[in-house]
């Protein structure tokens, strides 16, 4: 149990360490979506409950409360903006570190506790991670929910206890109020407890879930998700069949290639086109995710690699000038680690002679990788969001006008940089 806290604290402290460091500088300006961000939260305060707001192209509101929040105790600033995603993106980290404590100790190949904090301590210093915890956007939020649920879900076919089924659904339910990518993640948990609970757990997770869900389904059923309308080329009946299956096949290419080849192209989520993953992880990567296929059997494997699997869905289905994404495909990234992680244990075990040594080594090359994800980051990626971040205003100044009425003094020029 010590160890467990001690873990934890580690992980905090490096978390906050990582989030913080310089957060006001890197990224210094603002995007235009977060402006937008900031003028849908402020729309929510003194009015009912809305589920739904068309605002930026239409967005399910429970992240934007939260920024309502942080907005009402330190004022309307770009810290209040950013604040609720550096808090998610410090708890995602803990909260994952949980998740892999219940997989792991149960897994009897694993060597030692290192596997515990190994996949957190991968996680934050990645800087596709990184980045998405230091601004304004909700991923980090969506993540901390289906992490929360999983951990519950886990908890609850170890326990077999109802309070662990229904936090399970209910932040199941909560995801599918975030970010669009969450729309379909309480299909994973469903899809276990379909094998592994009774009729009459099932049907409780469904009723709790689909409460929960309710405000959000009630309004899609009189108003269009725009969003949706907008990403998603399923939804466009001018395309032909033969033309959306083209497209759903050169997503699959460009997502497959994000991790070692081609990554994002979009300066706000990454490096243009730098690789998801560094040349370690990215082997580290491919060969526990075979590991995992290999050894289906085992339960981890199995729940690891359909959560892959389910969190690259949005980014097949939509419209392949935005991919590769590593927004919309934010939430492999617990898989990921968790691929790199049995990849690590593998090669230490089929080197028990020198044990010692090839933990060395490995924790070396770890290490290794970790301080080149955040000079990634912190050095070259920081100098693309000087234009990648087109506003130099404070959000205060500027929350108050349309983006096309933004002042032309408080806009990043071309090559000002």
């Amino acid at each position: 149990m010590k160890k467990h806290w001690f873990s934890l604290a580690l992980l905090l402290i490096v978390a906050l360490f990582l989030v913080f460091f310089e957060a006001q500088k890197i990224p210094k300006n603002l995007t235009f979506d977060e402006i937008e961000f900031g003028q849908l939260a402020l729309t929510l305060d003194k009015t009912s409950y809305t589920p739904y707001s068309p605002i930026a192209f239409g967005h399910s509101t429970l992240y934007f409360y939260v920024i309502l929040f942080s907005f009402k105790i330190f004022g309307v600033s770009t810290f209040a903006l950013r604040l609720p995603a550096y808090i998610f993106g410090i708890l995602s980290v803990l909260m994952y570190y949980l998740v892999m404590n219940l997989i792991f100790k149960d897994e009897k190949k694993i060597l030692s506790s290192l596997f515990f904090v190994l996949p957190s301590f991968l996680l934050i210093t990645s800087h596709w991670y990184l980045n998405f915890a230091r601004f304004a956007f909700e991923a980090t939020f969506l993540l901390f929910l289906e992490l929360t649920s999983i951990y519950f879900l886990l908890k609850f076919l170890k326990d077999r206890k109802e309070p662990s089924l229904f936090l399970c659904a209910l932040f199941a339910g909560l995801s599918f109020h975030s970010y669009t990518a969450g729309r379909i993640f309480f299909l994973l948990p469903l899809g276990f407890l379909l094998f592994k609970a009774k009729r009459r757990n099932i049907f409780s997770y469904l009723v709790i879930f689909f409460i929960t869900v309710s405000p959000l389904l009630l309004y899609f059923a009189n108003n269009p998700d725009l969003r949706f309308e907008e990403l998603f080329f399923i939804s466009k009946p001018t395309l032909a069949f033969s033309t959306k299956l083209g497209m759903f096949w050169e997503n699959i290419k460009k997502t497959a290639l994000m991790f070692n080849f081609q990554g994002d192209m979009n300066g706000r989520h990454n490096f243009p086109g730098k690789p998801a993953l560094n040349p370690i992880l990215g082997v580290l990567f491919v060969w526990g995710f075979i590991l995992a296929l290999k050894n289906f059997s085992s339960f981890a494997n199995k729940f690891m690699v359909s959560y892959f699997l389910l969190a690259f869905i949005p980014a097949l289905l939509t419209i392949p000038k935005d991919n590769p994404s590593m927004l919309r495909t934010f939430t492999v990234l617990p898989s990921v680690f968790y691929f790199v992680s049995i990849s690590v244990a593998s090669l230490i075990q089929r080197a028990k002679k020198y044990k010692r040594l090839s933990v060395f080594m490995v924790l070396f090359f770890l290490i290794g990788s970790s301080l080149y994800e955040m000079r990634t980051y912190f050095i070259y990626q920081s100098r693309v969001f000087r234009n990648a971040f087109e506003i130099k205003c404070p959000l205060d100044k500027v929350i108050k006008f349309k983006i096309k009425e933004i002042p032309k003094k408080c806009r990043v020029q071309k090559n000002e940089f």
